[in-house]
């Protein structure tokens, strides 16, 4: 941790705060008026039905869209007046729905780039570090935590789409982040690759990582998730236990429809699997 994250750190606060941030594109209102927390150690779920503002909220505090009103904060700082370079020096990562990695080079080196983030971004620093030694190193042990390690030196462009899943992953945890953010990690995987990379979240969180989710795969959402936010056309409907959030009326007939169960299963209809019903 970097002098500067001490400095910000106040034991017991939140680690990310969103206060009644506001999101307007001309006269449409992508998000109202919404707040929330996030503690140090929490893995959230960030769910809710089609066009319900999960995207935006993300990009609010990566810092892709400007909130027209509220703030947000991590640590106790301001980031509304920061790019996002200079969010992702203060501790965020973004693991992305659509994974682009450099198909040129080996997952080693696509990771290795993340972990060398510190020493490229000043120029002096890049000359006169001419070995990426340390950073392969630490690429291989990240690709390890995300389950891939023994694919390090095979190349990105033949990846299926689970691995190059969880080569986002590593990339982003390469950052040294405090707050990972994974935008539908599981989406276009089958139920067994879903499950398991489910899995690799929770360990990762288990191992300290305090981590957003928003995801489609209600299932694997309500077995690993310690807490649930719950957006349904901009605003905020539910929080809180992930099968008492669900249980609410209000939650269920916004995002599953009035005849679901708590468990994301319908009426007359037990055990569907409910990875595809809602979309951003």
């Amino acid at each position: 941790m970097n002098a500067e994250r001490q400095a910000a750190a106040q034991p017991g606060s939140p680690l990310l705060e969103v206060t009644r941030v506001t999101v307007r594109f001309g006269g449409l209102t992508a998000i109202d008026d919404v707040s929330f927390a996030v503690q140090h150690g929490e893995l959230l779920g960030l769910i809710g039905p089609n066009g319900a503002g999960k995207t935006t909220m993300l990009r609010a505090i990566t810092g892709v869209v400007r909130p027209s009103a509220g703030q947000v904060r991590l640590q106790g700082q301001v980031l509304n007046a920061l790019p996002i370079h200079e969010r992702i020096r203060r501790g965020l990562a973004l693991s992305q729905q659509l994974v682009r990695p450099l198909r040129s080079i080996s997952l080693a080196e696509n990771v290795a780039l993340a972990a060398g983030r510190a020493k490229t971004l000043r120029p002096w620093r890049a000359i006169t570090h001419v070995s990426a030694r340390e950073e392969l190193g630490r690429a291989q042990r990240e690709l390890e935590r995300v389950g891939i390690g023994e694919l390090a030196g095979q190349g990105a462009a033949k990846q299926p789409l689970g691995v190059l899943k969880r080569l986002e992953m590593a990339r982003a945890h390469a950052l040294d982040p405090r707050l990972l953010l994974l935008d539908e990690p599981l989406a276009g995987l089958n139920s067994k690759e879903a499950r398991a990379l489910a899995d690799t979240i929770a360990e990762i969180n288990r191992q300290g990582m305090t981590v957003v989710l928003i995801e489609h795969n209600l299932s694997e959402v309500l077995r690993i998730c310690t807490r649930l936010v719950v957006l349904d056309n901009g605003r905020k409907i539910g929080e809180g236990e992930p099968r008492t959030v669900m249980a609410d009326p209000g939650v269920r007939a916004a995002y599953l429809g009035t005849s679901a169960d708590a468990d994301g299963n319908e009426d007359g209809n037990a055990g569907t699997n409910t990875a595809g019903v809602a979309h951003a």
